[in-house]
């Protein structure tokens, strides 16, 4: 590739990513009130920590402790868990195989709410401010993810930042395999352009506000 087209495409990165975070940081802004409200909520219903991080492979195979409103509780601190203020951090190294129509842990109807309107997902968008994540992108796994279902693939999806929404999550969402996951995040990798994230994005408001093919 010619020094010119290389500097020229990391300048058009480098101006998006620039793009993502000042508009992430003011809806951030914008939504303070529902994430607060609803961080007050959880607290008051768990009577543990509001947030939950769990550790997911990032951007270049870092670490990222991906930030969630808190879904799920009952009993103490989670295995292998650890609490910093008002966040309790998971090292789940595994994830699951599959999420469930009905899970037993989500037993609270404000918490499967959050769920299937993707609430529980509004603290990512502090990723995006710090330059780990993007709006749209592969989702975050785990190391274990990558490695059974990835596998050799697991380095061309991780040359990306791990997005707040997906291909996939306009795709079928949670009624996709991993077969579809891993084939449709490879779609987007390959083939990602500016077309893509705006259909991607425009398709990622109603999927929220109806909350199709969620567990």
């Amino acid at each position: 590739m010619p020094r010119e087209a290389g500097a020229g495409r990391d300048f058009k990165s480098q101006l998006g990513s620039a793009c993502e975070r000042v508009f992430s940081a003011g809806l951030l802004g914008v939504l303070s009130p529902l994430i607060g409200g609803s961080a007050l909520a959880v607290s008051l219903l768990s009577r543990r920590t509001p947030l939950i991080a769990h550790r997911r492979v990032g951007w270049r195979g870092e670490t990222l402790w991906m930030l969630k409103l808190r879904t799920m509780w009952g009993g103490g601190l989670s295995a292998g868990g650890s609490r910093r203020g008002w966040v309790e951090f998971i090292d789940d190294t595994a994830g699951p195989e599959r999420k469930q129509a009905v899970d037993s842990r989500v037993s609270s109807r404000f918490a499967r709410f959050c769920r299937r309107h993707s609430i529980d997902e509004i603290p990512q968008l502090w990723h995006v401010v710090r330059g780990e994540m993007s709006l749209i992108g592969p989702r975050p796994l785990t190391a274990e993810e990558l490695r059974r279902h990835y596998g050799a693939n697991a380095a061309e999806v991780l040359r990306h930042k791990p997005g707040i929404a997906g291909l996939w999550q306009v795709s079928g969402r949670n009624q996709l395999t991993y077969s579809d996951r891993v084939r449709l995040d490879l779609e987007f990798v390959r083939s990602r352009s500016l077309r893509m994230y705006a259909t991607i994005l425009l398709r990622t408001i109603p999927e929220i506000l109806s909350g199709r093919n969620t567990c």
